[in-house]
């Protein structure tokens, strides 16, 4: 979410700052991504049910920890944010 950001990727508001206490840093990470991105906490789960047209791929990109390993990673916005 912070690169989004520092990067001006469309599409990521991040109202909260990446508190996780707000849906608006909704994105779909790419299946073959989902793996190394892992699974949504019961936090970030309860959030995303704020989001707009949730997929069993959607995630709060304030809660993707960035890595080496996922140098590369693609992920879609979704048509809006809440």
């Amino acid at each position: 979410m912070e690169s989004a950001i520092k990067n001006g990727v469309p599409g990521v508001e991040a109202e909260c700052g990446g508190a996780c206490a707000c849906a608006t840093c909704h994105v779909y990470v790419e299946e073959e991504w989902r793996a190394q991105t892992g699974e949504p906490s019961p936090m970030e789960e309860d959030m995303l049910d704020f989001g707009y047209e949730i997929k069993p791929n959607s995630r709060l990109s304030c809660q993707i920890k960035v890595r080496e390993e996922l140098d590369g990673l693609v992920v879609r916005t979704p048509e809006r944010q809440t």
